[in-house]
């Protein structure tokens, strides 16, 4: 039988990094695809969950958690803040810089887009078993680890 004429190569489809590459490709495609059905992107998320678990924060910092150019943090910012999902004051201490934090409404956003996140990972991993996905999730994190450790943030 021959293989389709999409089909990669035998020494790229066995590839771990091909297919952890392949794997990300899908994974930003459904978790896009979801993100936009509740009229969102995935950046949105991330500043979110920035705001709720390490509370209020600079700018900057969100940049830096977010792996996030300074004026594409601006411009979340000023859609959030908009959309009164946070709120951006200038810090007392410093007034050059601008302390960011989430509000009761970005707090109920940030719960939409975690569902709507996580059916996105559901449909990525629905050919694995729960144990299968922990194992996967796992087994990731100590890649990333492992080269954070060596060489700083994976994004640096």
């Amino acid at each position: 039988m021959q293989p389709s004429d999409d089909a990669p190569p035998a020494a790229l489809s066995g590839s771990p990094s091909w297919l952890v590459g392949q794997a990300g490709i899908y994974a930003q495609r459904l978790l896009n695809e979801r993100m936009a059905s509740g009229d969102a992107h995935r950046h949105q998320l991330s500043v979110l969950e920035v705001l709720d678990e390490f509370g209020a924060v600079s700018q900057a910092s969100i940049g830096r958690r977010c792996h996030l150019d300074r004026s594409d943090v601006a411009a979340l910012v000023g859609e959030l803040e908009g959309a009164g999902h946070l709120r951006r004051e200038s810090d007392p201490v410093d007034r050059r810089r601008n302390v960011v934090t989430i509000t009761p409404g970005g707090t109920a956003r940030l719960a939409q887009l975690r569902r709507l996140a996580a059916a996105a990972r559901d449909d990525l991993l629905e050919p694995l078993t729960a144990g299968e996905r922990a194992q996967l999730t796992a087994l990731l994190e100590r890649v990333v680890e492992h080269h954070t450790d060596l060489r700083g943030s994976a994004w640096a």
